[in-house]
């Protein structure tokens, strides 16, 4: 049987309070991910457990390939129970690991299924999830709906023409834009007009990946961020991925196949000098900055007391643990020095960043962990057991702050 059970991570009796009352319930508002719009479009049916559970799903494939799985069962040309034998043979390996967590909360909260996954039990999994995935209310509009969202804004190109964003508008979720232009080329001349366009269909947000901070970088942030600024978007800032590292495999099959790792570069100057920059024009927009790597996470966390403003509060926010650090110890790290640096309370919260349609149980996980983490303070009487209080803090967390910072109309 699971061993995910109702009070799974929550480690004393005032987590299990906050979790079951008021975390658990919260809509999602899904403020990054890569999920595709064309499928939310066509609502998409999965034709098996592979390619719902791992087609695209390079953490998945780094953890097969440090089992020795060949490339053939990960990417190749294995057919696909084949390749999800290979991943039911790693899962019980994985200890320690979040994807063990992920996988089996996936497995019970959207299949009912509390078996472990393992090489004995694979066929059995296999052929209960494909039963499942047969039946209309377990196409991907139902999965959504079914995960209790309100709002996903997918990752997109500045030249997508946004038709399934379009053709959206008769359903309950919205499925927003967000502007992703690539900072390290050379700006377009039309990229405002296609600003002004997103902005006519939903954008409210943008989105960039800073794998390097050099002059030159943060002049086209400092332009980017004065057009959001104009339009009262918000700017995401991903920095410190190392891509694509092993040129072999890069030749083979692309990018986002697992191949990227964590950067160490010096962000605290240059990053100083871009949100500087836009403040002295009073022309700094609301701005998410989120870390790859946790020896910026002081950066940041103090970063933000820089610039914050009235009115809005928690304008400039230290992101929630991004890629690598989409785990226990990497969310509680980003909290803790939050926390200690500024106002965890304030914090917009968990996203999924992800292209999977089932991987909303990570905010799930996420609520677990910030309920033990402020539940175990309280125990330990470092704060009072004004249960109102806690009411509003974690709420906000899980998603009124969201709600309130992003305004999605």
């Amino acid at each position: 049987m699971s061993f995910i059970t109702d009070d799974f991570m929550l480690k004393n009796e005032t987590a299990k309070v906050l979790f079951h009352d008021f975390a658990k319930d919260m809509p999602i508002i899904d403020y990054h991910c890569h999920l595709s719009p064309e499928m939310i479009a066509r609502n998409y049916q999965f034709k098996n457990a592979y390619e719902l559970f791992l087609g695209g799903d390079h953490y998945k494939w780094r953890l097969m390939r440090s089992n020795g799985i060949n490339e053939e069962y990960i990417t190749g040309g294995a057919d696909d129970f084949e390749k999800w034998l290979a991943f039911a043979k790693t899962v019980p390996l994985m200890m320690g690991n979040p994807m063990y967590h992920w996988t089996h909360l996936e497995l019970k909260r959207y299949f009912g299924i509390d078996e472990l996954l393992s090489e004995d039990t694979a066929k059995e999994i296999w052929d209960s999830i494909n039963n499942c995935l047969k039946k209309d209310d377990f196409r991907v509009r139902e999965l959504i709906k079914r995960s209790n969202v309100e709002v996903i804004c997918t990752t997109d190109n500045p030249y997508d023409d946004l038709k399934y964003h379009k053709q959206l508008n008769d359903f309950d979720v919205k499925i927003l834009p967000t502007f992703r232009p690539d900072i390290s080329g050379n700006m377009q001349s039309d990229i405002t007009e296609r600003m002004d366009y997103f902005h006519a269909c939903g954008c409210r947000l943008a989105d960039h990946a800073v794998d390097e901070m050099n002059d030159e970088i943060i002049d086209r942030l400092i332009f980017l961020g004065r057009e959001y600024a104009k339009r009262g978007w918000v700017m995401q800032l991903h920095i410190g991925a190392l891509r694509n590292n092993n040129t072999r495999m890069f030749k083979s099959i692309g990018p986002d196949t697992g191949f990227d790792s964590v950067n160490d570069f010096q962000i605290a100057e240059g990053l100083s000098k871009l949100l500087n920059a836009l403040e002295t024009e009073d022309m700094l927009p609301k701005t998410i900055l989120y870390t790859l790597n946790p020896k910026d996470n002081y950066v940041l966390a103090t970063m933000l007391g820089n610039f914050q403003k009235a009115p809005v509060p928690g304008k400039i926010q230290f992101g929630s643990g991004w890629w690598f650090n989409d785990q226990r110890d990497g969310m509680e790290s980003q909290m803790k020095s939050l926390a200690n640096l500024g106002l965890l309370s304030r914090f917009v919260g968990m996203l999924t960043d992800s292209r999977s349609f089932v991987s909303y149980t990570r905010h799930e996980y996420f609520r677990r962990i910030l309920c033990n983490l402020i539940g175990g303070w309280v125990e330990d009487g470092e704060y009072p057991r004004d249960m109102k209080m806690l009411e509003k803090i974690i709420k906000g967390i899980c998603y009124n702050n969201a709600k309130e910072y992003f305004r999605f109309n």
